[in-house]
């Protein structure tokens, strides 16, 4: 086995680690990539809606509402930076009336958020601007500054920067087991070459694999580390014309931000993701098959605030799984970075809104750096 030396690896070459990895490089580091797949962001990162979220539902103080709120404005400049499509559509969130009381408290959350342009609208005003929307919708928000992007240009965009500063990737490089040392971390890959690595510094960007491969780390953090669970979210495709301009979301629950319409790029409507948990002691690789049977309660859902949505306009399309680190019923957990001096940062639960915000989580890593 061959033995190497690196100042600078980041495990995961989803959207965070690619980020991640670019900040770095951008400040000087000499940045390795190890990968497991033979591509970049090929699970959460790019098995999603491909949102701009606006910072609406998290709560105030936490990460997830700063990092989204920071990344989402980075986001824009830097999608127009870089010629990265994107639409700023916005979007409605839809409250029927017995839901409607609810509105009122996203709205004052997200002004703490320092969300900007929000407004509280009657249902009558709501149809006035999406035809569509079901006569028993009798409020809304509307958030002018979200939207949805090219996901994948911007993927490559970071990949380019990352490697302009001097920076690679190595696929199909999964990372084994690790010890803290001294100076840094022991890292042993596998894959066709395997390796035994000794960094200066680690960041641990696994996504689904972030807790175990943080396990396998010899060290202290691995007392605190919490109980990895994974929800499973399904998409299903609207087959013809969508009569929607914007982003149509119900009101939220506690595993996701409801079954929600977005109009993609190409003019595409698409339904999801549903929130389905799975079982304890799930682990990847998992099963990314759509259930034809789950239509059923799409059109259910959906119906709620678009009546018009005909039989048979729904074919399964993708579906991905979101890592989390509470269980079902649960408040929702937030991005947590586990710290181990300069050594290692273990990036766990990044799961939406990871994408909006990976420029200003990449930021808060750098920083750590230092």
């Amino acid at each position: 086995m061959e033995s190497l030396e690196a100042d600078l690896v980041v495990i995961g070459a989803g959207v965070i680690g690619l980020a991640a990895g670019r900040a770095a490089a951008m400040k000087g580091r000499d940045v390795i990539i190890l990968e497991a797949e033979d591509a970049i962001a090929v699970h959460t990162s790019s098995r999603n809606s491909e949102v701009i979220h606006a910072g609406l539902y998290y709560a105030t103080g936490s990460n997830k509402a700063r990092f989204c709120v920071e990344g989402r404005r980075q986001l824009y400049d830097y999608l127009d930076a870089h010629g990265v499509t994107y639409n700023n559509c916005g979007k409605l969130v839809v409250a029927h009336p017995h839901e409607a009381d609810g509105l009122s408290a996203i709205i004052d959350r997200a002004q703490a958020n320092g969300v900007e342009d929000l407004e509280l609208i009657d249902g009558d005003a709501a149809r006035e601007i999406e035809p569509a929307l079901s006569p028993d919708i009798s409020a809304a928000i509307r958030s002018p500054v979200s939207g949805i992007f090219d996901s994948h240009g911007y993927f490559l965009a970071l990949q380019g920067e990352l490697e302009d500063h001097g920076g690679m990737i190595a696929f199909g490089t999964p990372v084994g087991d690790g010890k803290l040392t001294r100076d840094g971390v022991e890292l042993v890959t596998g894959g066709e070459s395997p390796a035994r690595i000794t960094a200066r510094t680690v960041i641990n960007s696994a996504g689904h694999h972030a807790i175990t491969i943080a396990r396998r780390i010899e060290g202290p953090h691995t007392e605190r580390l919490p109980q990895p669970r994974y929800v499973k979210g399904s998409y299903f495709s609207v087959l013809g014309k969508t009569p929607f301009s914007r982003l149509i979301y119900p009101m939220p629950d506690s595993a996701s931000l409801g079954l929600h319409l977005t109009v993609d790029l190409s003019g595409r409507g698409r339904l999801g993701p549903d929130a389905e948990w799975l079982p304890k002691g799930a682990c990847p690789p998992f099963d990314y098959r759509v259930d034809p049977a789950r239509a059923a309660a799409f059109y259910e859902s959906a119906r709620r605030y678009w009546p018009g949505l005909p039989d048979g306009a729904l074919a399964p399309d993708y579906a991905g799984v979101r890592p989390k680190i509470v269980g079902p019923d649960e408040p929702s957990g937030d991005f947590l970075f586990d710290t181990v001096d300069t050594r290692l940062i273990n990036l766990i639960g990044m799961e939406s809104p990871g994408l909006t915000s990976s420029l200003a989580i990449a930021d808060h890593v750098a920083s750590l750096l230092d």
